[in-house]
């Protein structure tokens, strides 16, 4: 992390706006933003322009022109992906300049490398309050996607989650090689055995912290589709909401294990039917479709009804920075 002054003292957080569940991310190199329509063609649900690891150094003063111009279309076309850039980690002004230059009308979050620990996301934050404030945007209209991708990062996932109230979509990614790998130790393998109780831990900090819409990470294998189905299914089944993807043929079968299920959604009517009906008799529990159901159960049935029979938020929910 830089030398730069970091806010000094709590300071009261302010609310976040509301953002909603995206199923699938997914990244695009920042020196090839022509390929954004064949994202939007795959159905992803978010696009992420990437200036880190996927450019060369040399590459990387274009890509950010590129990057630019590609937010700045993003705030004329309302109908496409939300979109992302995850810039560079934020060691030094010249990197602070960088997120100012993306920071503008059409940009939904940032996403912010190699996370080291609380400070490194107040910072960010605060960054972003600045740029909010130049370019005329709601306060926390940009939201902050936190990578946790040291061991001191992972561990503090509580901690980073709640640092910002714009902090949105944290997570453990856990893909083969790469800096959680090696930060880690593990010895990645499809079955994700090795990462499991480390994606599970994680989303008990982040949901702690109050995240609603946590996502998961990734699949490197590019042809292996049923591999990537069994990877994400593990990671829906723990309680994420979505996945990083880094090919638009992942985006489909992300996008379809992470959506609404028309029998999840009529089981679970019919779950709450059964206990409201045991409740008019005077009755707490009842026996469902061979398993015992009560109160609890018909709660959890309630608020998956309420998440996902209203139109998809992805489509219907406005973004506060291009104000659809």
């Amino acid at each position: 992390m830089s030398s730069e002054p970091h806010a000094s003292g709590p300071r009261a957080p302010l609310p976040a706006p509301a953002r909603p569940p995206l199923r699938s991310l997914l990244f695009v190199p920042g020196t090839r933003t022509d390929w954004l329509p064949k994202a939007r063609a795959a159905g992803a649900d978010a696009v992420i322009l990437d200036l880190e690891d996927a450019v060369p150094y040399d590459g990387k003063a274009s890509a950010l022109d590129q990057v630019a111009g590609a937010v700045a279309c993003a705030a004329e076309d309302p109908g496409g992906p939300r979109l992302f850039v995850r810039v560079n980690p934020l060691d030094g002004w010249a990197a602070a300049e960088e997120l100012r230059a993306v920071a503008r009308p059409g940009l939904s979050g940032i996403v912010l490398p190699k996370v080291d620990g609380v400070q490194d996301v107040r910072y960010a934050d605060r960054l972003l309050g600045w740029c909010e404030r130049e370019r005329g945007l709601p306060p926390g209209a940009i939201a902050l996607v936190p990578l946790l991708e040291t061991a001191r990062g992972l561990r503090d996932a509580h901690d980073c989650a709640s640092a910002a109230a714009r902090v949105a979509y944290p997570g453990a990614i856990t893909g083969a090689g790469g800096d959680v790998e090696r930060a880690v130790g593990y010895r990645w393998s499809p079955q994700g055995t090795e990462t499991h109780a480390l994606r599970s831990r994680v989303l008990l900090d982040v949901r702690a912290a109050g995240a609603p819409h946590p996502v998961a990470g990734l699949w490197t294998r590019i042809g292996d589709l049923e591999g990537l189905r069994s990877f994400a299914e593990q990671n829906r089944s723990l309680g994420y909401t979505g996945m990083m993807a880094i090919h638009p043929s992942h985006v489909p079968v992300i996008n379809d294990v992470f959506s609404r299920r028309p029998d999840e959604l009529a089981r679970a009517a019919r779950l709450i039917t059964a206990v409201e009906e045991a409740q008019a008799r005077g009755v707490g529990a009842a026996t469902f479709e061979g398993t015992m159901v009560d109160e609890a159960m018909a709660a959890t049935a309630r608020l998956l009804l309420e998440r996902h029979s209203a139109p998809d938020p992805v489509e219907s929910a406005p973004d506060p920075v291009k104000g659809d």
